[in-house]
């Protein structure tokens, strides 16, 4: 028994430091496997990393197309997309073709708040905050034009996705921050540690 114990390796052994900053203490839990870890289908979800919301958005059809509400600042998952203090709003749009990713980004100051308009997305997002209950959690949720759904991911939470069908990604994206190059952090997509499956399921 102890050297079947010996053989496997210590939560410790496996972490690959990303350093502290912003008092947040980072890092990847490295893995050997590939997964997409636990795929989110319910927006309360016990599975979601612990931080991110998501909260499901109404569209309204008529004959002339349809109508989205994408926030109302200061009410929602928007509540912090208000100007105080630090915190700056900045609202950008992205256009992504299909079969591209972009991927890995995470921030120590940086909330962001994602809307997808049109087109669909594998959005993945892996918990790099060494203290946080859910470290080293992996979630991956479908969102776009068939699940409409807004969400919200805090600091610490390294995010990306890749634009899924024949149609670009249409996002919408607010932060609680202006652009700064210095929160701009970056992993590789296909990082060996991380080890996220981009890859399209054949069944």
């Amino acid at each position: 028994m102890a050297a079947e114990a010996s053989a496997t390796p210590r939560t410790e052994d496996r972490i690959v430091s990303l350093g502290t900053k912003n008092g947040i203490e980072m890092g990847i839990l490295a893995r050997t496997e590939k997964t997409r870890g636990k795929i989110i289908v319910d927006p309360d979800s016990g599975d979601l990393i612990d931080g991110v919301q998501i909260e499901p958005m109404a569209a309204h059809p008529d004959d002339r197309g349809f109508f989205m509400e994408i926030a109302r600042l200061g009410k929602g998952l928007s509540s912090r997309m208000t100007p105080e203090g630090a915190r700056q709003i900045q609202i950008s749009f992205a256009l992504t073709y299909p079969g591209v990713i972009k991927a890995i980004h995470y921030h120590s100051e940086q909330t962001d708040l994602w809307t997808p308009v049109s087109g669909m997305a594998q959005v993945f997002l892996c918990d790099l905050r060494r203290h946080s209950r859910t470290f080293g959690n992996i979630n991956t949720v479908y969102v776009g034009r068939f699940r409409p759904w807004q969400i919200l991911i805090p600091p610490g939470v390294g995010h990306g996705y890749k634009a899924l069908g024949v149609e670009p990604i249409q996002l919408i994206y607010f932060t609680d921050r202006h652009y700064n190059p210095a929160d701009e952090l970056r992993i590789a997509y296909n990082d060996s540690n991380i080890s996220y499956d981009w890859e399209t399921q054949h069944k």
